[in-house]
């Protein structure tokens, strides 16, 4: 007669709980294949992915697509989740990082006004792909570079972290960039309005007087501190913060022609007595 086997034997397997299925779950779009598809999205999956966590990610990826999250709120510097489990109650999730201070945010915003075709895009309500480079010249990263850079928590009593209702919350957040990137930038810490405001008010280039240059002898109103810094314009430096532009002129970069004009107006001027 075989040894009858007891409820907590080790060796007995049982099977996987299964989750409740929440009537109104927010599950990601995509429901076979990349996860991802604008820059953006992809951006974030491949940086989840490089972290090397493995089997967890599947799980929270079948999860994110059954729609397993009951809510999802990104807030400055946190994101934070109700995910039903296999419990009657939803686990709470929360996915933070740390916020950038005020000094980094002064040299995002420098490297931002730096550029300007990028700073009229924010401006106009675009997310360009090249901010995380922007961020990178301010020495600032937009994404955690390793796991351990995110603070996750999750009520579940899973021991692991990530768990996979924490892998399901970072995949609903990558799907949700698709429509709005500026949910990332929110989770670092700024506002779009607050970015956007901050972008409208800035000086980024010489003070002039309204009525130049309709009257090019006039004064402009510079101060004799800061008169010398505009005395001698760079052609370079000016149509590099201007950027790429996709024009030419008879198989020639606009860029090209505007600096050789740009230099003749500076040696025209330099000339005058």
């Amino acid at each position: 007669m075989a040894t009858r086997r007891s409820w907590d034997d080790p060796w007995k397997q049982y099977p996987a709980s299964k989750p409740h299925r929440p009537e109104q779950g927010i599950a990601t779009r995509k429901q076979r294949g990349e996860m991802a598809t604008t820059w953006w999205s992809s951006r974030l999956v491949k940086l989840l992915d490089s972290y090397g966590l493995g089997a967890r990610m599947q799980r929270g990826r079948r999860y994110a697509r059954q729609g397993q999250l009951v809510s999802f709120e990104v807030q400055p510097g946190i994101v934070v989740s109700h995910v039903q489990g296999s419990r009657s109650a939803p686990y709470v999730v929360t996915v933070a990082t740390t916020p950038l201070h005020d000094d980094q945010w002064t040299a995002v915003h420098g490297a931002i006004a730096a550029k300007l075709t990028f700073a009229a895009q924010l401006l106009d309500g675009q997310v360009p792909p090249e901010l995380e480079e922007v961020f990178d010249d301010a020495g600032v990263p937009l994404l955690p570079a390793r796991w351990s850079d995110v603070r996750a928590t999750c009520s579940c009593p899973d021991g692991e972290n990530p768990c996979k209702h924490i892998a399901a919350v970072l995949y609903v957040f990558a799907d949700r960039l698709d429509d709005d990137p500026w949910e990332l930038l929110l989770w670092r810490g700024r506002t779009r309005d607050e970015l956007l405001a901050h972008l409208s008010t800035a000086n980024t280039g010489p003070e002039v007087a309204p009525w130049w240059p309709l009257v090019p002898e006039a004064p402009l109103p510079i101060d004799d501190a800061r008169r010398d810094t505009w005395a001698a314009p760079d052609s370079t430096a000016a149509l590099t913060r201007l950027g790429p532009l996709d024009i030419t002129v008879r198989d020639q970069p606009v860029t090209s022609l505007l600096a050789v004009a740009y230099d003749a107006i500076i040696a025209d001027d330099s000339a005058r007595p």
